[in-house]
């Protein structure tokens, strides 16, 4: 076990930064289409081909799924993703024509320090590119991917991954790029808000605080420094267990209780809160409805776990707008 998503086999993860941006992509590949969904909870979603996750629309695999930064400029993203499959074949069969499915979720990181001037030539297509290229079962945590540029509000976010084996057998991972409106941590504390569910200390270890700090009934967040839209948390689910469309939507609004577990506040209505969920069907349940329940509730634990994950691994670049954790707390 890797603790990262692509230990349900059969997915690779691939990363594209551009550090004169400040920003980039994080793609998920499944080896074969894969059945997905989604659930989205935050009040300022940008998307692509997110209505056919919908259980009641025709389409039941995707070919790649894509998150990016950018804002609605990074939905060019899943262009290049999209071409580039193309060229190998792959999507879905309509005669002899091919069209990959490849549906996309972007962030708000234009105000992040980066240069955004790029003219006429949008750049998220070549880096939706690049990212496929690089996809494989390892890939980077923290400053990388669409994590690249990811803010939260007292320190930068980043891309988060973690996955757990349930007693079933059957295996959750969770892939998470956090630029949250909230925080991660417990007021000016190093405590982050997902410190029941850490596992062997993979993200600090530190566990509650002794003492509640002062204010701790206070949300943090980036009006308090004028930042507004400048937010959004992007996340897949994904999971080796047999699930039809509508049970991976719910698995995806349980897995949002993870966001809300290791974010305050989430959900928010200038946060476009999202989860995509994935099932590669390689294990079929032998208790659809108790697996289910046991299910959801473990996506809620390990999304908190790649959400504290994010923000602990963040790496200091020139130019940032905010500390990293380790910055401001790490031994």
């Amino acid at each position: 076990m890797r603790n990262l998503i692509t230990d349900v086999h059969g997915l690779s993860v691939g990363n594209a930064s551009n550090e004169t941006l400040k920003s980039g992509v994080t793609v998920l590949v499944p080896d074969v289409p894969a059945r997905a969904s989604l659930a989205i909870h935050g009040g300022a979603p940008g998307t692509r081909e997110a209505a056919l996750l919908d259980p009641r629309f025709t389409v039941d695999a995707v070919d790649a799924l894509v998150l990016a930064g950018g804002s609605a400029f990074g939905l060019d993203a899943a262009s290049g993703v999209q071409m580039a499959l193309a060229a190998q074949g792959r999507g879905f069969a309509v005669g002899p024509a091919r069209v990959p499915i490849v549906p996309s979720a972007i962030l708000f990181d234009l105000l992040n320090g980066g240069d955004k001037a790029w003219g006429d030539v949008n750049p998220y297509g070549a880096l939706g590119r690049e990212a496929l290229a690089a996809a494989g079962r390892d890939f980077a945590l923290g400053s990388h991917g669409a994590g690249t540029g990811a803010t939260t509000a007292n320190l930068k976010g980043g891309l988060g991954s973690a996955s757990a084996r349930l007693d079933t057998g059957a295996t959750l991972g969770a892939l998470v790029a956090v630029n949250a409106l909230g925080s991660a941590t417990m007021g000016d504390t190093p405590h982050f808000w997902a410190a029941p569910f850490e596992k062997n200390g993979e993200f600090g270890g530190l566990g509650w605080p002794q003492a509640m700090p002062e204010g701790i009934d206070r949300p943090r967040t980036k009006l308090d420094a004028l930042k507004e839209g400048a937010n959004t948390t992007i996340a897949i689910i994904a999971t080796d267990l047999d699930l039809t469309k509508a049970e991976l939507q719910r698995l995806a609004v349980m897995a949002h209780d993870g966001f809300a577990r290791a974010l305050w506040p989430a959900h928010t209505a200038l946060d476009g809160d999202l989860v995509f969920a994935l099932s590669t069907a390689a294990r079929k349940p032998a208790d659809p409805l108790a697996e289910n329940v046991a299910l959801g509730a473990a996506a809620a634990s390990v999304m908190s776990r790649a959400i504290a994950r994010a923000v602990h691994a963040a790496e200091a670049r020139p130019g940032d707008t905010l500390p990293t954790w380790q910055a401001r707390f790490g031994a």
